[in-house]
């Protein structure tokens, strides 16, 4: 059973990404430690007594559909309501709408929680925080004092409705299409799919942002509008009235999350019998300008499914160490005791162990410190906004990208400590597998993500934002390296190395680009991501360690420098001489 490792989460919030220096300057207000400990603690006891228990259940029976109506499993509407009613949804929500108005930091902190007890409700709650985003920096006044305060509190939820069966990723393909109606609302057709929440029974209202083009608008991405479409009308009152035209037709049968309703949405398609046919809805923004407003909401979900990663791997650890110190299997010379070991004490098992916390702690530093960003963008002003901005987006693909294959990686681990029994549904580690493996695909391949950080994150500054970020990495290596302390072993010398690798690989990516070379560039992206997180993230637990000495810090620190750390050599070759020899395997792909 998970039990939130609050105290763990809490040292990285405060001494690796930022925290306590900015509650010791006074920057988030009145906010201190206590209440920070406070907060941290209750969600904590919340997600490993409320959530986890129904966790299985909502694997085993998950969503399900009757006359477009999704009833979800057993007891969860009961733990949404419980969890609404706790304040959990409005932790970062904008305070004159009810919010509290709490650093983005900790809001990412409380869902780790969620999405280690259970990802398939952690996602929820997630749409509708990107939800009050959007409409909070782009609505009208009117749609906000209609909406905003209901999606802050929870009491409704929001949805992010992009992809449809032609259109995955290249949103230039959308058909769904907009009618002006004359009285400033829009009536709204077309088939969305894979829409996350799109359609349950957890609160009376689900408000739909939904991308779609009016008859008039330009071609590609410059003529996509969004719109607000409720799944109920509102009465005069402000509650739930009619039926609007938008129902789901359909769930999928997904891998994992499976209490995570996964919806096709068809609007406007005359669901509503005995009205004029088409959902109706309300622009979000400017027309034809929607697109702008749904990358508010969707560079927040980026980083929320970026800490889904890291919660997953959470959960695989210590459900991984666990049987590990429970199944006995052969001798081992570290262990004392009589018949056979603990296979805690065989090397290969410690290895995978600590690859598994090691990649967990790193990435929750990464997801942490872009959290970090977004907040001291928030609260800045001149060139230190601008500072803190270009910090967050060029963290955010790093977050996202590295921290969702840390989830796959450290859940498959789980599943070989495990051994057979980790294949057999009953312990539960194939569970957290087939989880995590969405997380990689979904608000972005991870494989965007490394073309976003390679062709519009590396030219922040004028370049130079990235070199300033690996100058205060390599900091951490000089720290490391003044300490003189044989506890850390090589991890100076190796972090200064892997840093130099990163500079190395970014000016040659920033050269390709200047060159006109982008598909040589394209090619090394991925590689480049991982590297660079791999850089950051050894760095970070570096700077963990150094924050209060600890042996089981600094040893970890180690191992990571130690063990999985020489790997951006190979990266770094593999971006800089492995352009060609793709391009010219990658002929006998093409069939047509």
């Amino acid at each position: 059973m998970y039990r939130a490792p609050v105290e763990e989460i809490a040292f990285a919030l405060k001494h690796v990404a930022g925290l306590r220096a900015a509650l010791d300057a006074g920057t988030f207000g009145d906010l201190g430690e206590d209440l920070v400990d406070a907060i941290l603690g209750e969600a904590g006891r919340f997600a490993s007594e409320e959530v986890a228990p129904l966790y299985k259940v909502g694997d085993q029976t998950g969503a399900t559909l009757r006359d477009a109506a999704v009833t979800m499993p057993p007891g969860w509407k009961e733990l949404y309501k419980h969890w609404a009613e706790g304040g959990w949804n409005s932790l970062n929500g904008p305070e004159e709408y009810g919010g509290q108005g709490l650093p983005t930091m900790m809001g990412v902190a409380t869902l780790e929680m969620w999405n280690s007890a259970s990802m398939a409700f952690g996602i929820g709650p997630t749409l509708s925080m990107g939800a009050v985003e959007a409409l909070e920096k782009h609505a009208s006044e009117d749609l906000k004092s209609a909406y905003l305060a209901k999606l802050v509190s929870g009491e409704w939820m929001g949805t992010m409705n992009l992809t449809e069966p032609q259109a995955g990723s290249d949103l230039a393909a959308l058909r769904s299409r907009a009618e002006r109606s004359g009285d400033g609302t829009y009536r709204i057709f077309g088939q969305k799919i894979f829409i996350t929440y799109g359609e349950h029974d957890l609160t009376d209202n689900i408000v739909h942002l939904v991308l779609a083009r009016l008859p008039d608008a330009p071609a590609g991405t410059r003529g996509i509008s969004l719109f607000l479409v409720p799944k109920f009308l509102l009465n005069e009152d402000g509650t739930p009235g009619a039926r609007n035209d938008v129902f789901c037709s359909g769930i999928e049968e997904k891998l994992g999350i499976h209490a995570s309703p996964t919806c096709t949405m068809i609007y406007g398609d005359g669901f509503t019998k005995g009205r004029e046919p088409g959902a109706i809805g309300w622009l979000i923004g400017e027309e034809n300008r929607g697109l702008a407003c749904m990358f508010t909401m969707m560079n927040n979900a980026r980083l929320l499914v970026g800490i889904q990663g890291v919660a997953v791997a959470e959960t695989a650890f210590q459900k991984a160490l666990a049987y590990a110190n429970d199944r006995r299997q052969g001798k081992a010379a570290s262990y004392k005791g009589e018949g056979m070991a603990p296979i805690v004490h065989h090397p290969d098992v410690q290895r995978n162990l600590l690859t598994m916390k090691a990649l967990t702690q790193a990435a929750r530093a990464i997801a942490y410190s872009c959290a970090h960003a977004i907040d001291m963008a928030r609260v800045s002003t001149g060139a230190d906004k601008t500072h803190w901005q270009d910090r967050a987006n060029l963290l955010t693909p790093l977050a996202k990208a590295f921290s969702t294959d840390v989830g796959v990686d450290v859940a498959s681990l789980g599943v070989q400590i495990h051994g057979g029994m980790g294949f057999i549904e009953e312990t539960g580690a194939a569970a957290l597998l087939r989880d995590a493996r969405i997380a990689p695909i979904y608000e972005g391949t991870n494989g965007i993500q490394a073309i976003d950080l390679v062709t519009r994150k590396l030219p922040l500054g004028n370049g130079e934002h990235v070199f300033g970020y690996i100058g205060e990495l390599a900091g951490v290596a000089i720290a490391v390296a003044a300490m003189n302390s044989e506890a850390y072993g090589r991890t100076a010398l190796i972090l200064e190395q892997a840093l130099d690798d990163l500079q190395d690989v970014t000016r040659h990516l920033q050269m390709q680009l200047s060159d006109g070379r982008t598909d040589d560039a394209l090619a090394g992206a991925t590689p480049y991501l991982r590297l660079f997180s791999l850089v950051a993230g050894g760095a970070y637990l570096a700077r963990a360690a150094l924050a209060d000495g600890d042996a089981g810090r600094i040893a970890l620190c180690r191992f990571f420098a130690e063990n999985l750390l020489g790997e951006t050599a190979a990266l770094k070759d593999r971006i800089t001489g492995g352009a060609a020899s793709l391009a010219a395997a990658a002929t006998a792909l093409i069939l047509a």
